[in-house]
């Protein structure tokens, strides 16, 4: 289901925008080492991932931020722009478990006639840690002014 069309004029600094939950597989890790080339087997191969003093596989970082995608761009919806998405990966997830993407409102302005709004975006683990802190800009119509 489509969310309606968020605007500048709804966004305000400090607010949160809708989280995304996310429960990444063993399969799906799989999946994602295949589509995006990253044959790591700290990913998908539990032993090797033990021999390296991991407790287990781990989520692929470049899949979590995926995800930060997908939230920002379920929000935003069709006539929003993603401009740029960023991340720094502080901590691990493991396949299996809830995983919840966030992101807070931090600035909002207009820049050469775009409406563009600054967020900070997270991944947060099951016992409410931020594993992959990063910030994102998007760009959103504006009901006062059409756009382009």
């Amino acid at each position: 289901m489509t969310a309606a069309q968020v605007f500048y004029e709804d966004v305000s600094e400090g607010m949160e925008i809708p989280w995304l939950a996310k429960r990444p597989t063993k399969r799906q890790l799989v999946m994602w080492a295949g589509g995006s080339g990253d044959f790591y087997e700290i990913h998908y191969d539990k032993d090797f991932a033990l021999g390296q003093g991991l407790d287990g596989v781990i989520v692929h970082g470049r899949l979590k931020a995926a995800f930060m995608g997908q939230m920002l761009t379920d929000w935003i919806g069709t006539a929003g722009t993603l401009r740029k998405l960023t991340c720094r990966y502080r901590g691990m997830d493991v396949p299996d478990q809830e995983m919840i993407v966030r992101g807070r409102v931090t600035r909002k302005y207009v820049d050469d006639h775009q409406h563009c709004v600054e967020l900070d975006v997270w991944t947060e683990n099951p016992k409410g840690e931020k594993t992959t802190p990063g910030t994102a800009t998007v760009v959103l119509p504006s009901r006062s002014q059409p756009s382009p």
